[in-house]
């Protein structure tokens, strides 16, 4: 597939483009980068992402593949002879496809509470979110990655939210690795990858866009 076209569609602090982008790397897949302006999206955002109108879009050949994880799946599917993301086994890959489906649904709204609330609301957010984490915790028991010794699917779809973690701490006034260190390190196993390492941005920058908008939802 040398003749391949793979855009992106993107904004830089979203830990769902990270996914793809993270994905793509592992792939060693070439793409064009573009960043999107979410208060004045592109008319190729609206053309190709027409039912939800949100990033990330992946543009193969010409065609849109919305959603970050059927993007991850997607790209696994089509380059499945590089780096394998999901297990072979079908029942591995049931269970790979239940932990980011969990991340889905229950990571994201309790991470959002603690930066993009207060007082009751935000403390709640901070008490599901530590309980999520334990929950993954567990899903990682010993092993070096979610799927065993190899980093794949549910670490790709996991990790991203990682770059967010000092604006999480800061605002819900808590220490990740003293409540969850096995999830610290699982983290930091995964920063040494290239794919995650180049994708991921700073932890500082991502606080000072979480302050933006604070700011713009008359929290600060």
């Amino acid at each position: 597939m040398a003749n391949d076209e793979v855009i992106l569609l993107d904004f830089w602090p979203s830990m769902f483009g990270m996914r793809l982008r993270i994905a793509l790397a592992e792939k060693e897949i070439k793409y064009e980068y573009k960043d999107e302006d979410l208060r004045n999206k592109s008319p190729l955002l609206l053309q190709m992402n027409p039912i939800h109108k949100k990033i990330p879009v992946l543009i193969h050949n010409g065609k849109p593949i919305c959603e970050s994880i059927i993007g991850v799946e997607y790209i696994e599917e089509v380059w499945k002879d590089k780096a394998p993301l999901l297990p072979s086994d079908p029942y591995e890959r049931a269970q790979a496809r239940f932990w980011a489906d969990y991340i889905d649904k229950k990571f994201y709204d309790s991470a959002r509470k603690i930066w993009a609330t207060k007082g009751e609301e935000q403390e709640a957010g901070k008490k599901d979110f530590i309980d999520v984490l334990k929950v993954l915790e567990g899903a990682l028991g010993d092993k070096p990655f979610f799927g065993g010794d190899n980093f794949g699917y549910v670490d790709v779809a996991l990790i991203g939210f990682y770059s967010w973690f000092h604006a999480y701490e800061t605002y819900g006034n808590f220490s990740t690795e003293a409540e969850c260190p096995k999830f610290v390190a699982w983290a930091k196993r995964c920063m040494q990858r290239d794919s995650v390492a180049k994708t991921l941005p700073d932890q500082h920058k991502v606080l000072e866009f979480v302050k933006i908008l604070r700011e713009k939802y008359g929290l600060e």
